[in-house]
């Protein structure tokens, strides 16, 4: 397996790489100051020629960056599971997604491409989760939430039933989505409520 990125979100997708028993072969990054990480070498910016019957995970947590850089990367995509998460076998998880320490997946969940199911976080069944989506640590969705491309759903967040979420949002750290949210909102609170419409 290969990543791209050096930072601390590839750390825990190493750990989940290792706990599966994965050899990583290398690490592509743009800052050519790093060398290695945890033994693990830093081979420098992409280069689609190195290893290039490898997977390659991106391992970079911000969903702007890692649509940027999927979109010119050549090797196959991969993606990874870490043992402790219990994912229902009726999950489809599309390539380029992780799912990290101690999540749930339920019945009927579809994950997309390059999405992040972050740590002790819960997705409940018939959820959808539109590509580039990042679940962040302890959020729960209940069931048959819809999440758009490019969402982020703050840590500690909690979505209740049968809600649509629009593509490319910012759902704070613990709000509670009672209400359907639309395209590019930036939402906060307990209730939520829309602060801003970013439309870009």
């Amino acid at each position: 397996m290969l990543l791209y990125g050096a930072s601390g979100h590839a750390k825990v997708i190493i750990s989940c790489l290792r706990a599966n028993r994965v050899p990583i072969s290398g690490i592509f990054d743009d800052d050519l100051q790093k060398k290695d990480l945890w033994s693990i070498p830093v081979i420098g910016k992409y280069n689609p020629d190195f290893d290039n019957e490898s997977l390659l995970i991106i391992a970079i947590g911000n969903n702007q960056i890692r649509r940027k850089i999927a979109s010119f990367i050549q090797h196959p995509f991969g993606k990874v599971t870490h043992p402790s998460a219990i994912i229902d076998e009726s999950v489809k998880m599309s390539a380029g997604s992780v799912i990290f320490h101690n999540v749930v997946v339920q019945a009927d969940v579809n994950i997309g491409k390059h999405v992040i199911i972050n740590t002790s976080s819960s997705v409940d069944h018939d959820c959808v989760l539109g590509d580039f989506v990042h679940i962040a640590p302890n959020a729960t969705l209940c069931g048959n939430v819809q999440v758009g491309e490019g969402t982020l759903i703050g840590a500690g967040s909690i979505v209740t039933p049968n809600i649509t979420i629009g593509k490319n949002c910012l759902i704070a750290a613990g709000s509670v989505i009672t209400k359907h949210i639309p395209d590019f909102a930036i939402v906060r609170g307990n209730p939520a409520r829309v602060l801003k419409i970013t439309y870009d």
